[in-house]
Parts: structure tokens; sequence; C-alpha cells
């Protein structure tokens, strides 16, 4: 196998002068410098990508924990491989689907300096067990964490689910049913800005169930036939994600109904099909959230950093209310 003393001993110089030319070191004689660069191509020469990061103490790859894939984890992953590549850094994906052993072999890759740093978007372990490995690399996460030693990138669901129903509330709709997504993570905050909206325009207590672990389109199928079977029917559903308001809607549409004369509906996160369904939705920029989680990383290894975007939910309204 070719190494750095072979080429060496084949140019006739020192392997300082091979590895100075190999690093693109500029005080190397120009003649030299040709020799070498021509047995580099003549031997197809490939230098030891590991060697050089033990060397400098860095990888330059950062993982990405998650436990499966939906439509806006897909959005955070892309912007944040983009962010990385733009500042010299490849990204590792993890895929647990819920197995705690597949979680601490990223986590022990970052112990043993394989990874740089880890971005959790979604645990399978405890928190304290994640927290322990956070001495041997930056970890990031985009769940909801208050912690010392792990910084979060959360944005607090209860403002923009509070900025959804403010919104309906101004647009006539009082009979309100909700739809989320689980009992756990950001679904309490959602259910205490719509114990609160109805505590403050002294709304009576809806007749309509709350529908829970509602993720996609199927689920949102499901949400309509609900709905149309009912006689008393909320005139406005405010919904987990775009996926279930786009099958609410879709579903609604092939029984002959429609949005916004039959009922309001609100999605959530602004994804491109809520734009290609004409969706009324909060915007939710997990794409800013993922820059903001690679600028962590970046301060937390000594990097100069980009300052931090200032995160905001925004009510985009289109035609489904």
């Amino acid at each position: 196998m070719t190494n750095i003393q072979e080429i060496a001993r084949l140019a006739g110089v020192s392997t300082t002068t091979v590895s100075r030319v190999i690093n693109q070191h500029p005080y190397v004689n120009e003649t030299k410098r040709k020799k070498i660069l021509e047995i580099i191509e003549h031997l197809d020469y490939v230098p030891n990508s590991s060697a050089k990061s033990l060397k400098k103490g860095m990888t330059r790859i950062i993982g990405v924990l998650t436990g499966t894939y939906t439509t806006l984890s897909t959005s955070f992953i892309q912007a944040f491989n983009t962010s990385a590549q733009k500042h010299g850094f490849n990204v590792m994906l993890f895929i647990t689907n819920g197995d705690r052993q597949q979680e601490l072999i990223a986590l022990e890759m970052l112990r043993s300096k394989q990874l740089d740093a880890l971005v959790c978007l979604f645990r399978t372990n405890e928190w304290n067990v994640i927290e322990s490995y956070a001495k041997y690399g930056p970890i990031v996460t985009w769940q909801r964490l208050v912690s010392d030693t792990i910084p979060s990138v959360f944005m607090d669901q209860y403002h923009g689910y509070m900025l959804g129903l403010e919104y309906l509330y101004a647009k006539g709709y009082r009979r309100i049913a909700n739809v989320f997504s689980s009992k756990g993570l950001n679904t309490p905050e959602r259910i205490r800005a719509y114990n609160d909206f109805v505590a403050k325009y002294q709304l009576k207590s809806n007749d309509f169930p709350d529908f829970h672990y509602k993720l996609t389109i199927f689920d949102g199928e499901e949400v309509a036939r609900w709905w149309i079977e009912q006689k008393n029917r909320p005139d406005a559903i405010a919904c987990s994600n775009d996926n279930v308001a786009a099958g609410l809607l879709t579903e609604l549409r092939r029984a002959g109904f429609s949005a916004p004369v039959d009922v309001g509906i609100l999605g959530f996160d602004n994804s491109e099909l809520a734009h290609l369904l004409d969706l009324t939705t909060i915007h939710y920029p997990a794409n800013d959230q993922a820059e903001n989680a690679f600028f962590i990383i970046l301060d937390m290894l000594g990097q100069p950093a980009p300052e931090l975007h200032l995160l905001e939910f925004e009510l985009i309204e289109r035609k489904s209310t």
C-alpha cells in the first residue's frame, strides 16, 4: 500500500515536504511540488483522512439522531446538513426506530471521538443517560428540554397553538375541536393554550373529544369521518400538523363538504403540502431551528459561529378558513 514515505522516496524529498504538498502548504519549491503531485496521481494515493482527523482532534462529522422520518424532521435534517456542509462538516444519520441500543451506538461514537457532536431530534433513552455523554462532545436537542449540559432549540408550542386559536376566534369560530399528536413533549403546552383560550373568552366546554396520537394523512381522514357522523359538529378543527389537516380536507371533499364553508381547518408546520392544498397553517421554522442547532455546535467546538436566528411562529392564512 502506498504511503507518504514511499512518495517521499520516489520524489527524493523528505516526508515533511510531501506532507506540505498534500496539505497545500504555500512554502514548497514549485518544481518539487509538481513532481510530488505527479507521483501522487500516478500511484492514485489518497491521504488517510482518519489519521488527519486524529492529528487535528476533529473528525468533522456530526451525528443526527432521530426515531423515524416525519415531514418536519426531514426538513430539519436537510437544513442542518446544508449548514454543516457549508462549514466543511459531514452528517451521519442514525435512525433508531425507538431502539435504545441504536441510540447508544451513536453516543458511544461521540465518546470514542468518531463524532465531533450529536443532534438529538427525538430521544429514546432517558435524558440523564444522554446527558452523561455531553462531557465527550457537544449534544444539542430539538426537543423541549431545560438542561445545563444540553442546549435545546425547541420553540414553546403554547405560543404557536395560541396564535392559531386566536386567529380562529377572530374569524368567528367558536366550536373548535383539537387534534393532537401525542400526550407527551409539546402536546401538554398546546392543551394548556386551549384551556387558557377557553377561559379567556368564557367559551362553553366542547362536547367534542380531543384526538390524540394523530400524525398522518390517514389519521386526518379518520377525523373527517368522525366529523361527518356528528349531529353537533365543530365549526373548526385545529390539527396537530399539516398532514392531518390535508387528510381531513381531502376526505371531506370526497364526501361533498368543503372548507371553510362547512368547517374551518387549521394546520401546523407550513409544509409544502399546506401550500399545495391552500391550507391555513402555523409556520414552524424548522429550517431556522436546524441552523441554530448547527451554530450552537460550532460555538461549542470553539469555532466562529453566526448569530442565532430569532425564532417566531407565524400565521399563514390560506383558503381553508
